[in-house]
């Protein structure tokens, strides 16, 4: 298969700016299938705060990489660029035209430029001491010995960060530096959805409010009744806050409202991370997107 049929098309932007609708519509139009590129979707029982897609949406298009480990899983990047890049052969293999879409970064970028992985040594000394560390620890003194990954990196990961540390102590190297790319071996379209930060927030408080509504309490409660509440898949944005409510840290209210603003400064760096890379051509509705699919499809 040369690479001009290895097309792949990217939908990609900050958290609830409505990439799913997008991507399923243009998926209709162009025989797709979704490659999710969310580094929350792929665990089991955590619906209602990664905002899946509803199981009519998966019905109606077919959705990859979602579901697809339980919590306790220790799913690494590695991991999802193996498991993205069969996904994306399969899809192009059966003929359909394979979307990559999600808000992880990381994800994307090792995607669009075939990462090859900064290898380095194992400290297990290293690691554990690290882990001793709180989230916001973590984040500072990465933020002190490595700025340019502080910046980007998820910040509500503590094994992320730990990770990132430990690569750069033991390498005395910037972790996001020393990915190094390589040629795709995909002809790639980019599309990042353009908001309106004022509209954007609204969004992502009327999208809180409807995630409690929905039951994510009920969810978290379920979750900690099978797994513990430390594992770096639950120190989530959403999952975290209820779970400081349920331990009776915080009011209800308190937690609600936290919720909206983590979201907020989350999307604030997901844009920082996007505004990166200039072959995304930005786009504010269906139109555009489907024009530029049109000319990238010539």
């Amino acid at each position: 298969m040369s690479r001009e049929n290895k097309k792949l098309i990217v939908i990609l932007g900050p958290t609830a700016s409505g990439k799913t609708g997008l991507a399923i519509r243009l998926a209709k139009k162009y025989s797709g299938q979704i490659i999710s590129a969310d580094s929350r979707q792929i665990y089991k029982y955590m619906t209602i705060g990664t905002v899946k897609p509803t199981q009519e949406e998966q019905k109606t298009i077919k959705h990859h990489l979602v579901d697809i480990v339980k919590p306790d899983h220790n799913f690494t990047l590695a991991e999802f660029i193996k498991k993205a890049n069969i996904k994306i052969k399969y899809v192009q293999h059966q003929n359909n035209l394979p979307f990559l879409v999600g808000g992880t970064g990381l994800y994307i970028s090792a995607i669009v430029d075939n990462y090859d992985l900064p290898k380095g040594r194992i400290d297990l000394g290293l690691r554990k001491r690290l882990s001793n560390k709180t989230k916001q620890e973590l984040l500072d003194y990465l933020t002190e010995l490595d700025p340019a990954t502080a910046k980007i990196i998820d910040q509500d990961n503590s094994r992320r960060l730990i990770r990132a540390l430990e690569y750069v102590i033991i390498n005395k190297k910037s972790f996001i530096k020393n990915q190094v790319k390589q040629p795709s071996p995909y002809k790639i379209l980019q599309l990042g959805i353009k908001t309106d930060s004022i509209k954007l927030n609204k969004r992502i408080n009327t999208r809180v409010d409807q995630m409690i509504q929905q039951g994510l309490i009920q969810e978290v409660e379920k979750l900690l009744n099978k797994y513990d509440s430390t594992l770096p898949s639950l120190n989530t944005i959403g999952y975290q806050e209820i779970i400081q409510y349920l331990n009776n840290e915080t009011s209800l209210d308190k937690a609600i409202e936290l919720i909206k603003i983590h979201t907020r400064q989350y999307a604030k760096r997901q844009m920082t991370w996007f505004k990166r890379d200039a072959r995304i051509q930005w786009i504010r509705n269906y139109t555009e997107a489907n024009r530029l699919i049109k000319q990238f499809d010539k």
